[in-house]
């Protein structure tokens, strides 16, 4: 189901709301966040750079979230990726209702691939690719790859 553009519009500029908060080190987004946020994890255990963040364990400088693209998918995701020379990637993946982050994916060192496979009708099954990992520094990089399947 489409959305209208402002709805879209709207998920990601309170995203990008928030990473400008954190990069100020305004701890003040209560508002942009869910009280219960589901979230989900997948890179080595010692990169839990955003939950530090969101929960107030790290600061500012502890880890720079530099997005280098952010895009808006399907009604209620924003996608946002990047990385740091060739040692860094990351990826989140942020759900929004109602103009608030309910749910956040992060994926670090670990390219990423976003499938749509809601059938179209009862009588038709397809698989379209909503969004894949593009960083320009890392081409030659072998890092794990794993599909995010909405």
């Amino acid at each position: 189901m489409d959305q209208p553009k402002n709805v879209i519009s709207s998920n990601s500029t309170t995203v990008r709301t928030l990473y400008q908060s954190l990069s100020s080190g305004n701890r003040n987004i209560s508002g942009l966040i869910a009280s219960d946020l589901e979230w989900w994890f997948h890179g080595p255990q010692n990169c839990h750079h955003m939950m530090k963040m969101l929960t107030g364990e790290s600061s500012p400088s502890d880890f720079k979230f530099q997005p280098r693209s952010m895009d808006a998918i399907d009604d209620d995701r924003v996608i946002v990726e990047g990385w740091e020379g060739a040692q860094v990637y990351w990826v989140h993946v942020w759900t929004l209702k109602d103009g608030v982050i309910t749910q956040f994916r992060e994926y670090f060192n670990t390219w990423l691939t976003v499938r749509d496979l809601r059938p179209l009708s009862l009588n038709c099954l397809t698989s379209t690719t909503l969004w894949q990992s593009h960083p320009q520094d890392l081409p030659q990089r072998s890092l794990p790859e794993l599909m995010f399947a909405i």
